[in-house]
């Protein structure tokens, strides 16, 4: 199936049942068929923020957290009432958050132009803030690989400003580096972008899916090989460009990816691109989204951060781990 354009949403108001299917939810391609549950509908979970990013769930608790950017906080959303409550503030405008593979809340902050790691006993641990002397241009994006490495991206977002942090000069190239928590050791990873963003592994960890959110037109999503036994990347090149540009990006269990997009009506809400790069799905949002994870007691639950909203939708997929 080809890709409508435009594609024009349904008139949204929550307070109204929705006729399953939800019309929302376009079926591009078979592959999407079976993932696409013809009676789940798209959610508004929570609403009443000014920039939504880095959502991340925490199953033993059955939470979600998420960053409100402007407004220097993190969220907390809960699963069995509903109901949504600060869990930091000030937080530095964070902005980018996972949990590594023990669990441990990994946060990027703007303001502080760092990386932090939040303990199981609540302490925080800085984790990166420097390279080579100068000071980070502000962490925006965060994943984590089996071998407890972590990865995150670079660019500036939190010191080009003051809504999103501070406006601070820009000492670094805007980069990905990868931390190998055990001796403190980043390298570069990715020096080819304008603006790396958005980060996902795939789901055997042999590539590496980086979001760029330059000045580029039309603004793409490259994929790198994972080389030197896991250590560096490769190959890199475009894995799609020009279905509105994506922002946070992760897979599922089966390879596909999924993209929070913005580019405006028929393209803000989400693309799911299968392994060859086909855009196979979209879930259409009435808002920018900016990021996505997977979550739920099934981890079928997509949980998308869009502006000023936070979405829910159940599918018939599961995350991959590391997100």
């Amino acid at each position: 199936m080809t890709d409508p354009s435009p594609l024009t949403p349904r008139s949204w108001d929550p307070l109204q049942p929705i006729r399953y299917p939800d019309p929302d939810i376009r079926i591009l391609d078979s592959r999407f068929q079976r993932i696409a549950l013809g009676h789940a509908a798209i959610e508004r979970i929570a609403t009443g923020f000014r920039f939504t990013e880095g959502p991340v769930w925490f199953g033993d608790g059955r939470y979600l957290l998420f960053s409100d950017i402007p407004n220097d906080r993190i969220l907390r959303w809960d699963e069995t009432d509903g109901g949504t409550s600060v869990f930091r503030a000030p937080s530095h405008y964070a902005n980018g958050n996972t949990r590594d593979r023990q669990g441990r809340l990994l946060t990027c902050e703007h303001d502080t132009q760092r990386l932090t790691r939040t303990e199981h006993d609540g302490t925080i641990t800085v984790l990166a803030d420097r390279f080579e002397g100068k000071p980070l241009t502000a962490p925006n994006d965060v994943v984590v690989k089996s071998d407890d490495s972590i990865w995150f991206s670079d660019n500036g977002a939190g010191t080009r400003g003051n809504y999103l942090g501070h406006t601070a000069p820009q000492e670094l190239p805007f980069r990905v580096y990868r931390l190998d928590p055990r001796d403190g050791r980043m390298t570069v990873v990715v020096d080819d972008m304008e603006r790396p963003n958005g980060l996902a592994f795939s789901p055997d960890e042999s590539r590496l899916y980086v979001a760029d959110t330059g000045h580029a037109t039309p603004r793409t999503t490259r994929v790198y090989d994972v080389v030197a036994d896991g250590t560096k990347l490769a190959n890199g090149r475009t894995f799609f460009g020009g279905a509105g540009w994506a922002d946070g990006i992760r897979c599922d269990a089966e390879g596909n990816l999924w993209a929070a997009l913005s580019g405006g009506e028929g393209q803000d809400g989400v693309g799911v691109f299968a392994p060859d790069g086909t855009l196979i799905g979209r879930i259409l949002l009435p808002e920018r989204c900016a990021n996505l994870c997977f979550g739920g007691r099934k981890r079928n639950r997509l949980f998308m951060a869009a502006s000023q909203s936070v979405y829910a939708l159940y599918v018939e997929t599961q995350g991959a781990r590391g997100g």
